[in-house]
């Protein structure tokens, strides 16, 4: 580390990029929530494309580890998905990180 520079500090460039982000974040936020509440009433083909977007967003984060990962991360996505359909967020990554961690250091798999 040079002298005179903390372990924390942070150049301008990376303090404009997250600067950046949060407003494009925000805008794109406050966009959202003035389309939606400036139409009186949103158009069924609209609003079931909208109820479909977290799960597509899941699905976009999940299927690419699951597929291109070893057997200790799907061991643990499998264990995570069966219960989360049961038990609340929480429990779930617990479960999950235990699978691989069963799998890596028990079984020896993915390592």
């Amino acid at each position: 580390m040079e002298t005179g520079m903390s372990a924390f500090s942070v150049d301008s460039q990376t303090a404009t990029l997250i600067l950046m982000a949060a407003i494009a974040t925000y805008a794109t936020r406050l966009g959202g929530y003035i389309l939606v509440n400036s139409l009186k009433r949103i158009p069924p083909r609209v609003e079931s494309a909208l109820n479909a977007v977290p799960a597509a967003v899941l699905v976009t984060l999940v299927a690419p580890p699951f597929v291109n990962s070893g057997w200790d991360v799907r061991i643990a996505m499998i264990a995570a998905l069966v219960f989360g359909l049961r038990f609340p967020g929480l429990m779930v990554l617990v479960v999950g990180w235990a699978a691989v961690m069963a799998a890596r250091h028990g079984f020896g798999i993915g390592m």
